[in-house]
């Protein structure tokens, strides 16, 4: 087990300085100040985390987190587990909605296998680092021990390492997992303290009598552990996932690093959340792409404060509606960095009230 907890080491905060300077060159370009609205916002964000007048988000790195929940044996799913080997099969035969956007964007994909039950270690393509072959059943036990959770949050350090080796920009985090939903869906109810009723969805497609029944699994779940469920880390630990560790892990290095984060939907904010919980400085890093589709989601975002670039009610995970935002962002980089100011354009500036 480490003792460094290099998850806690505070990130360093953007740029204040390179903030004022592109604030100001948004009011000098030929716009009413405003006009472009949140596009001018993304610009400044980025700026002062790229500590550059002009930021870009041309290198842009996606890593799908794969996993399987021990759950999944109290009927909380409408899938089989053996989806989350044949989907990391799909991701790397291009065939998935996040290999379809990945190639669209010219953005590097990886997956990445931190645990299922079938064995996906001959899938060419696919990263092969099990943390066991799924979490425990966290309606008994819980779902990680301390050295499984580290673990987990090691694979996202060691994705971003990967993407810093590609002088990336942007980096966005996927997931898949069957019953991966239940673990988010207890971790947010851990983390907000709203009721698991009020925030359980279908998933992959329960019907009505199947959402009651989550919601009761995850209700009895948090029940049985609630002595213990006292900070992030223990949250994350004892209902979360392999996956979603191994995301909230990602997010902290890569803000660490000083890399921009987009964070996609349900299951992702709910490891951006423990994430941030666990480590506060990483806050200004992390955008968020969308309002999902997810039942709850709408009212988690609001919970926490979060204000998600679009919504188009999706809500497929694989880090697919990051990955449809990232057009947006390098919209607003090239009018931030492109459009000419009024004396560039020889254009007349508003007249002084």
């Amino acid at each position: 087990m480490t003792t460094d907890h290099w998850w806690t080491t505070p990130a360093a905060p953007p740029s204040d300085t390179m903030a004022s300077q592109a604030t100001e060159r948004q009011n000098q370009l030929t716009k009413p100040p405003g006009a472009l609205g949140r596009l001018e916002q993304l610009a400044i964000r980025l700026a002062a985390i790229q500590n550059r007048l002009k930021p870009a988000v041309d290198h842009v790195f996606i890593s799908v987190f794969a996993g399987d929940h021990g759950i999944v044996e109290e009927g909380v799913s409408a899938f089989p587990q053996s989806v989350t080997v044949e989907m990391q099969r799909n991701f790397v035969a291009g065939g998935a909605a996040i290999s379809v956007l990945a190639k669209t964007l010219g953005a590097s994909l990886e997956v990445i296998n931190t645990g299922t039950l079938a064995d996906p270690q001959q899938l060419p393509g696919v990263i092969h680092a099990p943390v066991a072959s799924q979490t425990a059943n966290f309606l008994h036990q819980e779902a990680m021990t301390e050295l499984q959770w580290q673990q987990a949050l090691a694979l996202g350090r060691a994705a971003v390492d990967r993407a810093l080796c590609q002088n990336t920009q942007l980096f966005i985090g996927g997931e898949m997992g069957i019953g991966n939903t239940t673990a988010a869906t207890a971790m947010l109810s851990a983390l907000t303290g709203i009721p698991a009723a009020d925030i359980t969805g279908p998933g992959t497609g329960l019907n009505s009598h199947g959402v009651q029944h989550k919601a009761r699994v995850i209700n009895q779940a948090l029940a049985f552990h609630r002595p213990s469920l006292t900070d992030a880390g223990r949250i994350s630990r004892i209902v979360g996932g392999f996956e979603i560790s191994a995301l909230s892990g990602a997010y902290i290095a890569a803000a660490q690093a000083g890399m921009a984060v987009m964070v996609d939907g349900f299951i992702c904010t709910a490891a951006a959340a423990a994430a941030q919980q666990i480590n506060p400085s990483i806050k200004p890093y992390l955008f968020y792409s969308h309002c999902s589709a997810e039942p709850g989601h709408q009212r988690i975002i609001a919970h926490l404060n979060i204000d998600p670039i679009v919504d188009l009610n999706l809500r497929l995970g694989e880090g697919s509606g990051a990955a449809t935002v990232v057009p947006l962002l390098r919209m607003a980089c090239a009018l931030h960095g492109q459009m000419a100011t009024f004396a560039e354009a020889a254009v007349s500036e508003k007249l002084e009230d």
